[in-house]
């Protein structure tokens, strides 16, 4: 089984802050770091390191080759990605504070010039079963989503940022929809309990739900069964990425057909060991290092909820 990551591929400038900067205020801080990232760069390395045959489609600027090699080193194929020699590859300016909390400005650059020649092209490598993984970085999410659905492709839709677009997507072909607690507070139009967040997405996304709360854990709905993932305790220093982690990490395990509980485990090992380390995707462990954990905290396990 394939899996296609329909995504964004950044050049992320991070500066380390003493707090995220308020309106009139000059900082002095350190040089920044230049870092790979997107969203959808961070899901496919995610997906990979932890076992998948990833594809990615999408598009850089003259300045991005270094994206595409990056993807390389994992065995990504990046044969679908265009580039655009007239234009900048789309990118993020990120603050990061002491306890790794961060706030980002995101330009989209070269990821919102995909074409429908270029997404028809993409899709026609891919048959009933591949999985297709999206996010909200780029143009033409609800077409790509909605064309490789009549495909019988499985829809995986990470809605991040929120934006309008996302309030067009059609969600009742999203077969896994991977939401954190600001982008459920958006698609509910409000902040409710998770349980109650849960049936409320359900009522536009009938099929698998996946909430992540950060430091309170995630939770899964399925086949009217709910699930709770408690998180792995550890120091953060550096929360970019995890979301990314855990959306590329549930995806393979789902892929290589794990059940959904197991999914969720390996899912919050991976996003809990990427926070200990700075950066996007030069953070997202490997599988071996994500299973050495999980065997060091055996005690944490998914619960099933009445």
């Amino acid at each position: 089984m394939k899996v296609l990551n329909f995504g964004s591929l950044n050049i992320d400038t991070v500066f380390t802050v003493p707090h995220v900067a308020v309106p009139g205020e000059s900082l002095s801080v350190p040089d920044p770091e230049i870092h790979a990232g997107g969203k959808g760069l961070n899901q496919s390395i995610a997906a990979a390191r932890a076992g998948a045959q990833v594809f990615h489609a999408g598009c850089v600027g003259n300045d991005g080759d270094f994206l595409l090699r990056l993807l390389a080193q994992d065995g990504i194929d990046t044969s679908l990605v265009r580039k655009n020699p007239s234009s900048r590859s789309g990118g993020a300016i990120i603050q990061v504070e002491p306890d790794g909390r961060n706030t980002m400005l995101i330009y989209g650059g070269a990821n919102r010039q995909i074409s429908e020649e270029q997404m028809q092209t993409v899709l026609r490598f891919f048959t009933a079963g591949d999985i297709l993984m999206l996010q909200n970085e780029t143009n033409l999410t609800d077409s790509i989503l909605s064309c490789a659905a009549q495909k019988g492709m499985r829809i995986v839709y990470n809605p991040s940022p929120v934006t309008k677009e996302l309030f067009a997507i059609p969600y009742s072909l999203v077969d896994l929809l991977i939401v954190n607690e600001d982008e459920a507070a958006a698609l509910t139009n409000g902040i409710f309990p998770p349980e109650e967040s849960l049936l409320r997405l359900r009522r536009q996304c009938p099929n698998t739900i996946v909430l992540t709360l950060g430091q309170r854990g995630a939770y899964a709905f399925s086949a009217n069964e709910t699930y709770y993932q408690p998180v792995f305790p550890v120091e953060a220093v550096d929360t970019t990425g995890a979301g990314d982690t855990f959306a590329g990490y549930l995806v393979a395990s789902l892929a290589r057909g794990d059940t959904l509980p197991f999914a969720m485990r390996i899912a919050a090992a991976a996003s809990a060991l990427a926070v200990t380390r700075h950066g996007a995707a030069v953070s997202i462990p490997k599988r071996s290092d994500v299973e050495a954990f999980m065997s060091k905290n055996s005690e944490i396990q998914p619960k099933k909820e009445i």
